[in-house]
């Protein structure tokens, strides 16, 4: 693969990988930044990507890396202050998006609350659809964990977005 063909396909990853990073950090602002760091990593270290393998599983590893030493750093800091995004849409329902709005929020938060082992999990098999051998190969964990993770971690959503419908 050239050069450029390769740097067209990291061009492709863009939405999936800021999907991935926002159910990872749960905000959009420190998705995007996420995103913009992993590129950059890739595109400067591009010569340590083995063709032949998966463009895709090899900047995923590498966005969780560099998520995984932010929280290690945060932690360390004592920094976490989330930042809510808001949108404004012309011409919107403005109670459906609110409603949208809110459950969004709800599930992001939920996400937020898990450890970042079951979180990065859920966002790589729930909602980037990774099949749970190619998650394994991207965390280089065995397939029982991700087995294990997902249903602990999907246990864990369930009881916090129900806990967040009560209390509306």
């Amino acid at each position: 693969m050239s050069l450029e063909a390769t740097r067209q396909e990291l061009i492709g990853l863009i939405p999936r990988l800021r999907r991935f990073a926002l159910a990872l950090t749960g905000t959009h602002a420190d998705g995007d930044d996420l995103v913009q760091d992993a590129l950059e990593r890739a595109l400067t270290r591009l010569h340590q990507w083995r063709p032949g393998t998966r463009l895709d599983s090899w900047v995923y590893r590498i966005a969780q890396n560099i998520w995984r030493d932010r929280l290690r750093r945060a932690r360390f800091r004592g920094l976490h202050t989330p930042i809510a995004d808001a949108a404004d849409v012309m011409g919107a329902d403005g109670r459906v998006d609110a409603e949208a709005a809110l459950r969004l929020s709800e599930a992001l938060s939920a996400l937020a609350q898990l450890p970042w082992e079951q979180r990065i999990v859920i966002a790589l098999v729930q909602v980037e659809g990774f099949t749970y051998p190619e998650a394994a190969e991207i965390l280089e964990v065995p397939e029982g964990t991700i087995t294990s993770r997902l249903v602990r971690g999907r246990a864990a959503l369930e009881r916090l977005m129900a806990g967040a419908e009560k209390d509306l």
